[in-house]
């Protein structure tokens, strides 16, 4: 009775067969496939058909023609491109600082004094409303005759400012109207960064005397650095794609001196039909923003943390 009991038992320790392993790269792929379906038809094929075209003396009207590097040498001889790079260039040094500095306070103050919900969603209420809308708000409260704020100050005794309409004051009011609508945001992402933070580091601190703005200086800042390279870098390529804000407020006026450089590519583009010289504007921006962005990713060295 004994002898098929040993043989089953031999049965069931002999070593089985090597299971097949599962391969989910088919399903990995099903999930994928819409995304890379839209990144095909919507930015690789464009960007290939683009950079085509930078190669061509292309009016919409017609078939391109191929001129090989003519349209990039009339670029880098282009003074009116330079000029709009410079505007493009103004802006974003304003933009970013003042940005990033206001975000910081923000993030600070809501992690050190307040963790209210509703303070969070209030602060993310301008950037939910869309570009245009809020250009056309800040065009009506800054207009010189009609405006809001202009009534105030003529209602003290002040000459009335032309926000939009002063050559100088144009690009710093653009880029507080950017601010104003963007910080929020930008403050929401240095707050969760700061929540990373060990609060015994903190505690530690105090314990040893360091008040608020040392704690800030010595602890927050170095470790908040890869957020801080994150948003520096967002922030950099958002504000060289500054275009709506401009086209409902001042159009590139006055005398130019708002003409960034996505607003001077779209004249090309659709009011001049100079595609092909357009796209190869375009073409030479990507290359600048992608030599700044791997300037700044170095700098600040983005992937290294000391919380790791």
């Amino acid at each position: 009775m004994s002898a098929p009991s040993v043989s089953a038992g031999r049965r069931r320790l002999a070593p089985s067969a090597p299971r097949r392993r599962r391969d989910d790269r088919r399903v990995a792929l099903l999930f994928i496939a819409p995304v890379l379906i839209g990144f095909a038809v919507f930015y690789l094929y464009p960007t290939i058909r683009g950079l085509w075209w930078s190669f061509t003396d292309y009016s919409l009207l017609g078939e391109p023609e191929f001129i090989g590097l003519q349209n990039y040498a009339e670029v880098v001889q282009d003074g009116e491109f330079w000029n709009s790079m410079g505007v493009t260039l103004y802006y974003v040094v304003f933009n970013v600082v003042s940005q990033t500095a206001l975000a910081l306070l923000l993030a600070a103050l809501m992690h050190r004094l307040t963790r209210s919900v509703v303070l969070r969603t209030t602060l993310l209420i301008p950037w939910l409303v869309p570009n245009v809308t809020v250009g056309l708000i800040w065009l009506w409260l800054l207009d010189t005759n009609l405006g809001f704020v202009n009534h105030l100050i003529t209602g003290m005794g002040f000459d009335a400012v032309g926000f939009f309409t002063n050559p100088a004051l144009g690009i710093p009011t653009i880029s507080l109207v950017n601010t104003w609508a963007f910080t929020g945001y930008t403050a929401l992402l240095f707050y969760a960064g700061m929540l990373q933070i060990p609060n015994d580091i903190y505690e530690s601190a105090s314990l040893d005397g360091a008040n608020e703005w040392r704690l800030f200086t010595r602890i927050t800042l170095p470790l908040l650095r890869p957020i801080m390279a994150l948003v520096l870098v967002v922030s950099l390529i958002g504000s060289f794609q500054i275009f709506d804000t401009v086209a409902v407020t001042t159009r590139g006026g006055p005398v130019n001196a708002t003409r960034v450089i996505y607003y001077f590519i779209y004249q090309h583009a659709f009011n001049y039909f100079n595609m092909g010289y357009a796209a190869a504007m375009a073409i030479v921006l990507v290359v600048i923003l992608g030599a700044l962005t791997a300037i700044q990713l170095r700098l600040l060295r983005a992937s290294e943390s000391q919380l790791a």
